[in-house]
């Protein structure tokens, strides 16, 4: 086999053999394949796709280029992966609401991309809390604490790390059939029994047509299911953020106020039940999706997420009062000043990209690779659609690091929200379930 045959029989529009892309995929993890062969293939694949057989086979192929893990736990492995949006902070409890129900959470996690936050990034916001694991400490954190949420490891897809690379400066990101390699191949390499998809639809995410949507969905649960996962995807709102802020240290504080019961945020609270009722179902600890939501409230409810909540930001290195003291431990901003609002209306749309730019711009994400995040930065407060705003009320709070910082921002968030005579319809906070 080679590289060159592999690649002209894409581009001529002939899917390659499972042993094929085997083999390609296992170059791109040795250096076998050159960055110009990588590039061109990434290219053909846009073009002219893989087809579902495959896609499958692509997937399975990334999959097993590096380490694959194995378990032998008494309950389901069970995770969830985010397309990524604003303010969308659910990981970070619906980790350990699985984990309270019974499940095993090994979840690799991202950073931040683009405008969209980083779950990784959100949770290095708590001093000391370490993402970078080994597959030891991994593996005595399912057995003691039941959820981790960690970065990848250099042994978990290679051949995906080269190629996400490869398309980042090839203009080939948006291929589905990539895309959907990419994100299943690093979370079938985790061992997963079963895995629930939020893949977000709006202005705050990449996705930003119902259809463009549901399209990503049906190519991942397809996908997934042909790879041997047990898979559903519900496809989500993000014409606005999920949380009331976007930030690390700021997105923290809003899981920490829902998990204690101190102030609950209902789209993070709904959300957390939907998606959990659907992976305690797919892991056999439901009946169905019905019966697992109505455990996750109740482990919500009980303040039992939030104990597991705590074991694992002790287990990864983080304060071990962490549950009780968050508000003194989590960073703050030196500056914060209200956002106001040039004129007087009803919210009826907001530039979720917008808001996540400005969230980037004041530190709180990466505007090249190796910048350095500023935790405390962000927004908060921030008004949702159907809000009736008066001229000069704020539509947030910003926080940030220097005055200059945040008058840029303010002019960012003036702009990206849109006021009307008439209050819009509240979107509906899922749009469509793929199974």
């Amino acid at each position: 086999m080679d590289a060159r045959s592999i690649i002209a029989a894409i581009r001529d529009g002939t899917t390659p053999t499972a042993e094929e892309l085997t083999w390609f995929a296992a170059g791109l993890a040795s250096g076998a394949v050159t960055d110009a062969q990588a590039g061109a293939f990434a290219m053909a694949v846009l073009l002219k796709g893989l087809g579902e057989q495959g896609r499958v086979a692509l997937t399975r192929a990334m999959t097993a280029s590096g380490q694959v893990m194995t378990w032998d736990l008494p309950g389901p492995v069970i995770d969830k992966h985010s397309t990524g949006g604003i303010g969308d902070c659910v990981s970070l409890m619906l980790a350990p609401a699985l984990a309270a129900c019974g499940a095993y959470v090994p979840m690799i996690s991202g950073r931040g991309l683009g405008h969209t936050g980083g779950t990784l990034d959100k949770l290095e916001a708590i001093p000391g809390f370490r993402t970078g694991l080994s597959e030891d400490q991994v593996r005595r954190q399912m057995k003691d604490v039941r959820c981790a949420i960690v970065s990848a490891s250099a042994e978990i897809a290679p051949a995906d790390r080269r190629l996400y690379a490869i398309r980042d400066v090839t203009g080939t990101v948006e291929s589905i059939d990539l895309i959907t390699a990419s994100i299943l191949s690093k979370k079938l390499a985790a061992g997963l029994e079963a895995l629930v998809l939020d893949v977000k639809c709006g202005s705050g995410a990449f996705m930003k047509t119902l259809e463009d949507a549901e399209a990503l969905a049906r190519a991942l649960v397809s996908t997934a299911q042909g790879a041997g996962c047990m898979t559903s995807a519900l496809i989500t709102d993000m014409s606005q953020p999920l949380a009331t802020a976007a930030g690390n240290a700021l997105e923290v504080s809003e899981v920490m106020e829902t998990l204690t019961g101190t102030s609950v945020n209902s789209a993070l609270w709904d959300i957390t039940m939907a998606l959990g009722g659907e992976a305690l179902a797919l892991g056999g600890i439901a009946h169905d999706a019905a019966d697992g939501a109505g455990r996750i409230e109740q482990a919500l409810e009980s303040g039992a997420a939030a104990d597991w909540f705590g074991r694992m930001v002790a287990a990864q290195g983080g304060p071990a009062d962490f549950v009780d003291r968050w508000p003194d431990r989590l960073p703050a901003a030196t500056v914060i000043r209200e956002a106001p609002s040039p004129g007087g209306g009803f919210v009826s749309t907001i530039n979720g990209q917008m808001l996540g730019l400005a969230v980037v711009r004041l530190g709180g994400g990466r505007q090249r690779e190796g910048d350095r995040v500023n935790p405390s930065v962000g927004l908060s407060d921030l008004a949702g659609i159907g809000e009736d705003i008066g001229a000069g009320d704020p539509l947030c709070m910003v926080h940030a690091a220097t005055e200059a910082q945040a008058e840029e921002a303010i002019r960012a968030i003036q702009a990206a929200y849109v006021l009307a005579e008439v209050a819009p319809d509240e979107p509906s906070l899922i749009l469509k379930r793929i199974a």
